[in-house]
């Protein structure tokens, strides 16, 4: 078949599986050694953890993915000139495929540490290769090649927690409903699992996690294999949304030793939003997890190491470096601290409301959420920016879309091209005044009752799905006794401070703009005080505060 000049595909996969030049392979040559081959020699394999890179100088590498009954399946055959990897090259997780000799030849074999010295300093090979590995991840999740299958149910919150889990942590996986796909029985009998204990996930062909935790997903796939807990660490980000990504994304490019710890997925709050439209450079918008996956990626690609299903539960400040407890994961210490744990939407004030978390009550809308309530009447709840993109993201493929503020409208705190579109959208309904104040349903959310405060008039409809996006409250609990918080439960910084707040510290200066009452801990993003609830405030602040660290240590 002939190929078109301009045919998109083929332009794609030439991007994915890009030739380097001779002159390209000499350059590289100068950051690792040649080996030669010999056919059928396993080069790397499946679940091998910290796997190097290798160029194909001559013969050909094939790359296959193996299933779970033992079968292989080809991904890619690599020629002279072509590489092997993909984004797990800088995360450190374990490889999801398998490399075997071909014909014969010779490699150049890169370990880690050289691969990031390219992508940092061979400008025109480190950009080929950076885009390559995102594109064969973002084939790799098309295809659902992975090593982890899950099995569940759509009425499950378990399910769609997990779900959004490997989701927005960009890992593959495959998924099978126990009520929709026939094959369903047979895989569950292979692995001696009953209907009733859903959802399970089936790690790595062998390992079966019966209605597993994130952490146990994470231990099991390897998330955070690169991630040593003995080091001290210059800066120790705790929080992954756009605050805590800016940050080590800039602290990692100056040369500081970064480590990320989160307790769920990178974007936080803005990685559950459909589309961010005011956000600089993206005059189209985009998605809150397509932003958190470039940013995650250019960390690493700068040397952060990020931990995800880990939790901060204490900080002990009583002496330094500082140590931030993780629990049953141990602990970590750092030089110097960036608080970046954002907020979370309050939780609505309505009887038996956990009953229905996950299964008709949601915190963010994805394009899982709206599979979920397609075709169907649907509330949001709340007055800002992310209800009003969620309230136009869903109003694309549902019947009708409520908006419940408890203000009188929307102005005071959504931007106006939002009120706009919401305003001239026939399926979109702004309900002042109002607040829901019963759900109703046997095993999932049925109905809905709100009230309108302003007139006293109630309604109760068949609604099973309902948005929460109202308020926000603190990620700081974990932080009493160390730094100062307002009376919202907000961390105070710099200016903000108070003399007798900055008393109970040893100080020899005054605090730094983003600095909180304990020196060097910073605080950025929404868990702030006094901070701009935008993505690009948030982003702002990460970048800024890293100057300020490097000012703090220093001294």
């Amino acid at each position: 078949m002939t190929t078109l000049p301009n045919d998109p595909s083929a332009q794609r996969r030439e991007a994915t599986f890009p030739r380097l030049t001779p002159a390209q392979q000499s350059r590289l040559c100068r950051y690792g050694r040649r080996r030669p081959t010999r056919a059928g020699e396993i080069v790397f394999e499946h679940g091998e953890v910290g796997t190097n890179f290798f160029v194909v100088l001559s013969g050909t590498l094939e790359v296959v993915q193996p299933g779970f009954d033992g079968v292989e399946h080809p991904v890619v055959i690599h020629e002279p000139g072509q590489f092997t990897g993909e984004i797990n090259m800088l995360s450190g997780r374990p490889s999801l495929v398998r490399a075997r000799v071909g014909e014969p030849g010779e490699l150049l074999e890169v370990d880690r540490e050289g691969l990031r010295h390219i992508v940092q300093v061979e400008a025109e090979v480190g950009e080929l290769l950076m885009r390559a590995f995102i594109l064969r991840r973002v084939s790799l999740i098309a295809h659902n090649a992975s090593d982890a299958v899950l099995v569940g149910s759509v009425h499950s919150p378990a399910t769609l927690r997990l779900k959004e889990f490997l989701t927005r942590n960009g890992h593959p996986f495959s998924y099978i409903d126990v009520e929709r796909d026939a094959d369903v029985a047979g895989l569950l009998e292979q692995f001696q699992v009953g209907v009733d204990e859903v959802p399970v996930i089936i790690c790595r062909g062998n390992m079966v996690l019966r209605n597993p935790t994130t952490e146990e997903v994470a231990r099991c796939l390897g998330f955070n294999a690169d991630v040593d807990r003995s080091v001290l660490r210059d800066v120790v980000v705790i929080g992954a949304g756009p605050a805590g990504l800016a940050a080590a994304v800039y602290a990692a490019s100056e040369g500081l030793d970064v480590l990320v710890i989160e307790r769920n997925a990178p974007g936080g709050q803005a990685g559950s939003s459909s589309k961010i439209e005011n956000y600089l450079g993206f005059p189209t918008g985009i998605s809150g997890q397509a932003l958190a996956g470039r940013a995650l990626t250019q960390a690493q690609k700068f040397g952060a190491h990020v931990a995800v299903a880990m939790a901060a539960v204490r900080l002990d400040c009583s002496r330094t470096p500082y140590v931030v407890e993780l629990g049953a994961q141990g602990s970590v210490q750092a030089r110097s601290i960036i608080l970046a744990t954002g907020a979370e939407y309050r939780r609505l004030g309505v009887p038996d409301l956990h009953r229905f978390e996950g299964d008709g009550v949601y915190y963010g809308a994805t394009q899982m959420e709206a599979q979920l309530c397609s075709g169907e009447e649907v509330i949001v709840v709340g007055g800002g920016n992310s209800a009003g993109q969620a309230a136009v993201f869903l109003a694309e493929s549902v019947r009708h879309v409520h908006i419940l503020v408890r203000a009188s409208g929307l102005a005071d705190s959504m931007s106006r091209y939002l009120i706009r579109r919401i305003e001239e959208h026939q399926k979109i309904t702004l309900r002042p005044y109002t607040e829901i104040v019963e759900m109703f349903g046997e095993t999932s959310l049925e109905q809905v009752r709100w009230v309108n405060r302003k007139d006293g008039s109630s309604e109760t409809r068949p609604i099973r799905h309902v948005f929460s996006m109202a308020g926000a409250r603190p990620n700081t609990g974990w932080l009493e006794g160390c730094v100062a918080l307002d009376p919202a439960g907000f961390v105070k910084t710099g200016p903000d401070l108070t003399p007798a707040e900055l008393a109970q510290r040893p100080w020899r200066r005054a605090p730094y703009l983003l600095e909180t009452s304990l020196p060097n801990v910073f605080a950025v993003g929404d868990v702030r005080s006094g901070n701009v609830k935008r993505v690009a405030s948030a982003v702002g602040e990460g970048s800024i505060c890293v100057q300020m660290i490097h000012r703090a240590l220093a001294e």
